[in-house]
């Protein structure tokens, strides 16, 4: 039986015997082989140019591809649950010191306040706390007007004004309300940057709420105290003339020197003109009442619309 013939699995050696007739195909016909696919490609290419049916078929299916790809929705974030908040605000609170919110308030009110000094004038009547010559103020308008309590001022001429960056500017004296313990005064010259405290009804405050006062008690200051509102609607009354009455009764320390400045709620709003103790001893100074005069009061005094 004739066994069939074992060929090389190695190019040399069929290149070498040319054994069966084969031989290595010429240069050309490799080239023409290599080159037939890529002579088919242009070939469909340039057939399909032909059918522009078949071209806008495809880029209609092309365009429906980009606008799903674009259309397609993104994962949402997983929802923030009431217990993922209150573990965020517990590690805040754990981790970071807040500030206390009664520096929070006298902070965004000391821009506002003034120091009053008297060079002449007369002294305050019992228990309205206002040290001869000194007391406080609080900025109530763009122009620079101030509001103060009466008995700070009263008999005198010469008023000196300090503002919280330091400028010093003799004032005049717009207008009084002996009987509401209440005046208004204009300095001559104000600070480029000066920033009015924003007022608020002393009505909208109730008993329990917190209150902050800043003044300049004994000269010192400015000094932050901060308290409670202790009552509303309360009365004080005035050697010689009638009482002031409708006032808020709070426990923040104030003394002689605070007369003038600004009682404040939690937000850093002027509610009320801190005017008057209570102190039953002959050392009037503060025994935990005080008393002001509500921001409604006030307005009319400094011409300011009703709230």
């Amino acid at each position: 039986m004739k066994r069939a013939t074992l060929y090389s699995r190695s190019a040399h050696t069929r290149d070498a015997a040319g054994l069966n007739g084969l031989t290595k195909p010429a240069p050309e016909a490799l080239d023409k082989q290599t080159a037939a696919p890529v002579s088919e490609s242009r070939m469909t290419i340039a057939r399909l140019a032909k059918r522009p049916l078949v071209l806008l078929g495809l880029g209609v299916l092309l365009g429906g591809a980009i606008v799903w790809q674009l259309a397609s929705p993104t994962p949402a974030a997983p929802a923030m649950t009431k217990a993922n908040v209150e573990a965020i605000v517990l590690e805040t609170l754990a981790t970071k010191s807040l500030p206390a919110r009664a520096a929070q308030v006298a902070s965004a009110a000391w821009p506002s306040v003034v120091s009053i000094q008297t060079l002449d004038g007369e002294p305050p009547p019992g228990n309205l706390i206002s040290q001869k010559g000194k007391g406080a103020g609080f900025v109530i308008k763009d122009d620079g007007t101030i509001l103060t309590n009466y008995h700070v001022i009263a008999g005198s001429e010469r008023i000196v004004v300090t503002f919280a960056d330091g400028l010093q500017s003799p004032a005049a004296i717009v207008s009084v309300q002996p009987e509401r313990d209440l005046a208004v005064l204009q300095p001559a010259q104000i600070p480029d940057d000066l920033q009015p405290a924003t007022l608020a009804a002393g009505g909208e405050v109730k008993p329990g709420d917190l209150v902050v006062a800043v003044g300049f008690p004994f000269g010192m200051g400015p000094s932050v105290s901060a308290g409670v509102v202790s009552g509303l609607n309360r009365s004080f009354p005035l050697p010689g003339r009638a009482p002031l009455t409708g006032l808020i009764q709070f426990d923040a320390a104030v003394n002689p020197g605070s007369s003038g400045g600004p009682l404040l709620n939690q937000d850093g709003e002027v509610v009320g003109v801190v005017t008057a103790i209570l102190n039953p001893s002959p050392s009037g100074t503060f025994a935990g009442v005080g008393f002001a005069i509500t921001m409604e009061s006030a307005a009319n005094a400094a011409g300011i619309p009703p709230f």
